[in-house]
């Protein structure tokens, strides 16, 4: 379950981001000040703060750029109202992902949450997969065209791709695959079936996006 902090000394502005966060399906923490927010980040890794932009004592810039020194990877979302737009717009220059002004409708803050923690998983994701490992994977023509084999057959064997890839050298064959398996994008069982991994199947949908991009 998602975390979600929420950083505002208006008391029934937190609560009422609380409940609807929490109808939502997220887990909410409330903190009534920049320096209560701090000290909660160091304590829990929050997947967003929700950060009132203007606050007594500390300011939302000064607390946003306490957390994101705790926790890099937060995202943080301005609450602020109308007459300081341009102020969360220099938030978001300083580290902040995004903002919502006051008053926001329930729908754009969803919206907001959900935007950001799509972002999260997308930046994961590249992470996990080693994009610049499987990008140079996907450079060579012949490895391009085993996932494809591959995604239409689902299962082949290594001398039935080198039929179809008409290489007369099979160790050329096993020399791709090898790569192609370094990358996690393709698997290969106990009896020398090869497969698309789940991060392979991805990596097809992107390729045929890239493709169609370079083809025009």
């Amino acid at each position: 379950m998602n975390k979600i902090l929420i950083v505002d000394d208006d008391k029934e502005l937190r609560a009422n981001l609380s409940e609807i966060l929490k109808e939502a399906g997220y887990q909410t923490f409330e903190a009534v000040s920049g320096k209560e927010a701090i000290e909660k980040a160091a304590s829990e890794d929050f997947d967003i703060a929700l950060l009132d932009l203007m606050m007594p004592g500390m300011s939302g810039i000064e607390a946003l750029n306490e957390i994101k020194k705790i926790n890099p990877k937060i995202r943080v979302i301005m609450i602020t109202a109308f007459a300081t737009v341009e102020n969360a717009v220099d938030a978001i220059k300083k580290g902040a992902s995004d903002y919502i002004a006051k008053p926001f409708k329930i729908a754009e803050l969803l919206a907001t949450v959900r935007r950001m923690l799509e972002e999260v998983r997308f930046e994961e994701g590249i992470k996990k997969l080693n994009l610049d490992y499987t990008l140079n994977s996907l450079s060579n023509y012949i490895r391009r065209r085993i996932i494809r084999m591959l995604w239409l057959k689902k299962k082949m064997r290594l001398m039935e791709m080198t039929k179809e890839l008409e290489i007369e050298d099979h160790t050329k064959v096993v020399f791709h695959l090898k790569t192609l398996k370094e990358a996690g994008i393709v698997a290969q069982d106990k009896a020398k079936t090869y497969t698309l991994t789940k991060e392979g199947e991805k990596i097809f949908d992107c390729l045929k996006i890239l493709e169609n991009y370079l083809s025009k």
